[in-house]
């Protein structure tokens, strides 16, 4: 007889960041400061566990508050209308060695897309105080048109002012529950 067991977040030791290009020249990190997710998995393995995940848009940070406010506006997350972020029906898959795929259901401003995102396993270690915890590494595109975050401006000489493709980036560490 199989155990499942969960893993949560640890958001102490985790950090959600995205990466956009700006005038098409540089990039733009920013992160999300206030998350939660799971994972269940089967006998402490990880291949085709499950994954859900949320973030709060109000906690959007790329170091610069003007442009913060923005990204909250109905421009982009329209925060007030949308609080969260939501990836669902997530299955872990593994490929080889410490190498899986994450597919699941990103919905963002209320618009729902498939993802796929890859992901390296970091390993398994026990804490100070005797809890499991293990880690991840996930990367991955998206195009921020596909989830309603259509603003857009051209500058006089033509540059495009923030590009369409977003690179998400995330180190997760979890911990058995």
């Amino acid at each position: 007889m199989s155990a499942t067991n969960t893993w949560v977040i640890d958001p102490t030791h985790s950090e959600i960041q995205f990466k956009v290009k700006h005038l098409v020249i540089s990039t733009v990190t920013g992160s999300f400061k206030d998350f939660e997710g799971s994972i269940q998995s089967e006998d402490g393995e990880f291949n085709g566990a499950t994954v859900q995940f949320s973030a709060e848009t109000a906690s959007i940070d790329t170091n610069q508050a003007q442009r913060d406010e923005h990204l909250k506006s109905a421009d982009f997350f329209d925060s007030e209308t949308h609080p969260k972020l939501v990836f669902s029906d997530g299955k872990l898959i593994k490929k080889d060695g410490d190498d899986y795929t994450l597919e699941g259901l990103l919905t963002i401003k209320g618009q729902s897309n498939p993802v796929k995102l890859d992901v390296e396993f970091g390993g398994n270690m026990t804490d100070f105080y005797g809890n499991a915890k293990s880690g991840f590494e996930l990367s991955g595109k998206i195009n921020r048109k596909d989830f309603g975050l259509t603003w857009g401006a051209v500058t006089e000489a033509g540059g495009v002012v923030v590009g369409d493709e977003v690179k998400l980036v995330a180190n997760i560490q979890v911990v058995k529950q």
